[in-house]
């Protein structure tokens, strides 16, 4: 099976969204990015995640904060208290403050992922990637009052997505998660919660796991090695995987992944303005085959999202994607 290309999710915001937040502009906006994806010739496109961007808090483009602030049962406000008791979880320093308090049980409130999904739908004929922050990673960022535990909070952040995400017949469900690969100590919980979400997904099920991307910043520190136990127990078609910017020489630990789970190989970075030649794309991709073995990457992307670039390297970027790809199987 020939090597799909894809993106991971966002992209770079165009610059007419900002201080016009009309339905109408923002159907422009979504019909520029997929159409410059179908132009690029990727196999799956995304909606470059506007419909979630909050341009008062650019530097996580609405990952946290559009999911958490429509929630019942999380509340905005917090008190002086509430700070310093997030402040003190070094795994999230990163944050000044916390996305929200979790007051009472959480529900969907307002949060409406299928109204998203059929907004974008409708907009394009190719094959479309819906992505949603995960249950570890809204998890992390909150504190609670309610329930009395990480873990338990996550679990009702899955349910929430599940019934959300088992209403949206995307090619590709993707499920993000920026934490989990600084803190694999979180791997037992964190796996019952994104599989929770995982199962009720209609199509093709992929999770991304990255280093970070915090206003263009890796934020977590840790090996491939460690995070694999936790790979091998999500309930996943294929992974959406960081490795440009970190470089391949982890690559050998993936020959002991699950092989029923499809390898997503990131072979662009999102942290550098260089646009990457299509031979070195080739080049990245020839090398995964030959330590892991033909057939064994399904995938290749992006590292991350590319929201912080400029749109024309991010086009750059989608075109040397495929051109490497094709120029992998000579063509």
């Amino acid at each position: 099976m020939k090597i799909k290309t894809t993106v991971v999710g966002s992209y770079p915001i165009p610059q007419w969204l900002y201080g016009n937040a009309s339905r109408v502009a923002l159907r422009d906006a979504v019909m520029v990015v997929l159409k410059t994806q179908e132009l690029a010739g990727l196999d799956v496109v995304a909606d470059g995640e506007l419909n979630r961007f909050d341009p008062s808090h650019p530097e996580t483009n609405g990952m946290i904060d559009y999911f958490t602030s429509r929630l019942s049962g999380v509340q905005t406000r917090y008190s002086i208290s509430d700070l310093e008791a997030f402040r003190a979880d070094a795994g999230m320093s990163f944050r000044k403050a916390p996305a929200g308090i979790v007051t009472g049980a959480v529900g969907e409130g307002v949060l409406n992922l299928p109204a998203d999904y059929e907004f974008t739908a409708g907009l394009t004929a190719s094959p479309l990637k819906f992505t949603c922050t995960g249950p570890h990673m809204l998890a992390k960022t909150l504190a609670d009052r309610h329930y009395g535990s990480t873990p338990q909070v996550a679990m009702a952040l899955a349910r929430v997505l599940r019934k959300q995400l088992e209403r949206i017949p995307a090619a590709v469900v993707q499920i993000d998660e920026a934490n989990i690969s600084g803190h694999p100590e979180d791997r037992e919980w964190a796996a019952e919660a994104i599989n929770h979400v995982l199962e009720g997904i209609e199509g093709e099920r992929a999770v991304h796991v990255c280093f970070g991307n915090y206003g263009g910043q890796a934020i977590q520190k840790g090996f491939w090695r460690d995070l694999l136990p936790f790979l091998n127990s999500l309930r996943v078609n294929h992974l959406v995987l960081e490795f440009a910017r970190r470089g391949y020489e982890e690559l050998p630990v993936f020959r002991d992944l699950d092989p029923k789970i499809g390898l997503g190989l990131g072979v662009v970075d999102i942290k550098d303005n260089v646009i990457e030649p299509a031979d070195v794309i080739a080049a990245r991709i020839e090398n995964a085959a030959r330590v892991l073995g033909e057939g064994r990457v399904r995938w290749i992307h992006p590292d991350c999202g590319f929201w912080m670039l400029l749109r024309n390297v991010a086009d750059g970027k989608m075109r040397a994607l495929v051109e490497g790809r094709d120029r992998f199987y000579g063509s």
